[in-house]
């Protein structure tokens, strides 16, 4: 098994970690099998958060009787004062049916919480640990400007930012930020939000850097069985699959839509998240059903935009949204008449 320190924690667990956002999408039943089958197949490392609808939920009734204890549980609050932060801190020990998180983590915030702040939201971090409520102090973010901001300050033990090997010079100086700090990095979208089909490409290139610990979103048992089988055969990063990461570099370099989904809500109601990508999920996934009249009506929505600029000015990755939109909605309407052929 491949074990990885947590930065400066003292944590150690499974390099192979479960994202819970996606069991969102799946009935109780379901979530817990995938849950516990998870854990005995040796993932520790769990995280979730509060605004993961009833992601929380599940993970405490799959962690009851005895199992919390042999885990480790990471969740977020997406508070910006005080009063939220406690409302939002009982909320979610409730839910998970605990008493204390290990890791709790503010939830993308639009400034970096310090000590002795106005806001008084990490000095709340401060006394929630002091009351035996959290363990360790983290940030996920999706800003360069507030990761960077996170690491210097020298006040958190865990920093969670988007981190494959699509990403660049920026994102890996994050990696090694960390290290350098003694933080801990947690990896979100490992697979770029969809992007990368090859997990076991993704898995190798992360193993890279000693102090990265990747959160798998997982919602099939499939999915799950595919992670878990690396734990005992960790892949490595062999000519071949280096190969398979060139090749995705190369056609996805440039600007693209992460899928973070900061941008919504669209008030002309364009799926933002999925429109901006079509181009790339024609491309590297089964084309039917991405031509769908589902899919049809979806791309149709972008002739309603308002031009508002409320989508490019939430993008975290500073994105043209709308121009990303319309090259995207041409690329489809060739593909639909013909003008175009995908080659996959």
């Amino acid at each position: 098994m491949s074990k990885i320190k947590i930065g400066k924690t003292g944590l150690t667990v499974e390099r192979n970690a479960f994202g819970a956002l996606p069991i969102q999408r799946v009935d109780m039943n379901e979530a817990v099998y995938l849950l516990q089958k998870a854990q005995d197949g040796g993932m520790e490392y769990f995280d979730t958060a509060l605004v993961y609808s009833d992601s929380e939920e599940k993970m405490g009734e799959a962690f009851k009787d005895g199992r919390r204890e042999k885990i480790i549980i990471a969740t977020k609050t997406p508070s910006d004062n005080v009063e939220g932060f406690w409302q939002d801190l009982e909320t979610s020990l409730k839910s998970l049916r605990t008493d204390y998180i290990d890791v709790y983590q503010f939830h993308n915030p639009e400034f970096c919480p310090l000590p002795g702040g106005e806001d008084g939201l990490y000095d709340a971090m401060i006394e929630a640990r002091r009351q035996g409520k959290i363990r360790f102090i983290g940030i996920t973010e999706h800003r360069l400007k507030i990761a960077r901001e996170a690491i210097a300050c020298g006040a958190y033990d865990t920093l969670q930012f988007p981190f494959s090997y699509i990403g660049g010079e920026q994102e890996r100086a994050l990696v090694k930020g960390c290290e350098d700090a003694g933080i801990g990095f947690i990896c979100m979208k490992a697979l770029a939000g969809g992007l990368i089909s090859n997990s076991a490409a993704a898995c190798a290139y992360i193993s890279q850097y000693e102090n990265a610990l990747p959160i798998w979103g997982i919602q099939r048992e499939k999915e799950l069985d595919e992670f878990l089988s690396y734990i005992d055969n960790p892949p490595e990063l062999t000519d071949e699959l280096q190969a398979v990461i060139n090749a995705d570099r190369k056609q996805l370099s440039g600007d693209f839509c992460r899928g973070c989904g900061y941008c919504q809500p669209c008030p002309a109601g364009i799926q933002i998240e999925d429109s901006a990508r079509i181009t790339l999920f024609m491309r590297r996934m089964p084309l039917a059903p991405q031509l769908t009249p589902e899919s049809q009506e979806m791309m149709k929505k972008i002739e309603d935009c308002l031009h508002c600029g409320a989508c490019a000015s939430r993008c975290p990755y500073g994105l043209d949204t709308p121009a990303l939109l319309e090259k995207n909605y041409e690329d489809y309407k060739n593909v639909l008449s013909g003008k175009t052929v995908i080659t996959q």
